[in-house]
């Protein structure tokens, strides 16, 4: 078992801003809504000859080092519906027969009894496993279960999509993309920059509603963010891909004041990398 070091900022193994990465935010939120759960959370199989599990992506409240923890194949529940690749629950965690209990250090540390899993299968490739969690043991988890089958089935339904859209774009149509959501992402990050010297009320206000604007072709979520004007400015420039230092000069602000602006970023954008703050913001419209 490999378990990343328990920091606010967990390294990890895939690409952070992959499609799974970017379909399970509100998945997880709707799947605590629907079971009642304490926590919902995630992994990606790693590829490999033995593919392994990472878990990176959650909703709740993370005690121990469940965050970033890497799954050994065939351990835990995680592994065992990886293994038969079908949906599994477990009333009491710590005393059931079917696992073998390889991660209960890191279950007692969160304290979970009762969870459900189910694979995430993309084109018969496993490709994710979606879990929910009670800090309580229960016996009947069939509701909770079909909760848990019907978010992956939505997210396996979103990635077949998604697949499909980008084969249907030659490499030129996806450069051109590209390079205008380039000039999008420029044209917004020097529209607020600009708003910022500008005294009129009226005025700034005007250009800023224009910058935000250019951020509506983003996709919808679920997920609603509230960011200061100062922690919008920097997110801006990040998602211009700005170091802090260049942040810092752009908005005449010090080096240390930029990076607890970043660091507020990650925590509510539920991100691990600056990278990640960036596509996750462009998910729910922060920035284009």
């Amino acid at each position: 078992m490999d378990v990343t070091a328990n920091t606010d900022n967990p390294p990890k193994r895939g690409a952070p801003a992959d499609e799974l990465a970017r379909r399970l935010r509100g998945p997880l939120a709707r799947l605590r809504q629907r079971t009642g759960a304490s926590l919902a959370f995630a992994g990606r199989v790693l590829p490999g000859d033995a593919p392994r599990i990472e878990l990176f992506s959650f909703d709740g409240d993370v005690r121990g080092p469940l965050r970033g923890a890497n799954l050994n194949p065939g351990h835990g529940l995680g592994g065992r519906v990886v293994g038969r690749a079908r949906p599994e629950a477990i009333g009491d965690y710590v005393s059931s027969p079917l696992i073998t209990h390889t991660y209960d250090e890191i279950i007692r540390a969160e304290s979970l009894r009762a969870i459900v899993a189910a694979p995430i299968i993309v084109g018969r490739k496993q490709i994710g496993v979606l879990y929910a969690a009670r800090r309580t043991a229960q016996g009947q988890l069939d509701a909770s279960l079909d909760a848990v089958v019907d978010e992956a089935r939505s997210v396996e339904q979103q990635l077949a999509v998604a697949d499909v859209l980008t084969t249907l774009r030659t490499d030129d149509e996806e450069r051109d993309l590209a390079a205008w959501r380039t000039r999008v992402a420029d044209s917004y990050t020097q529209l607020r920059a600009l708003a910022d010297s500008v005294d009129d009320v009226s005025v700034r206000a005007r250009m800023l509603e224009i910058a935000a604007d250019l951020a509506v072709e983003a996709p919808d979520d679920d997920l609603s963010v509230m960011l200061t004007a100062r922690e919008q400015d920097v997110l801006g420039l990040l998602g211009a891909g700005m170091t802090n230092r260049a942040i810092a000069e752009s908005l005449g602000i010090g080096l240390y004041t930029v990076k607890d602006h970043v660091k507020s970023l990650l925590t509510k954008l539920d991100a691990t990398s600056r990278f990640e703050a960036v596509v996750n913001a462009r998910r729910v419209r922060l920035i284009p």
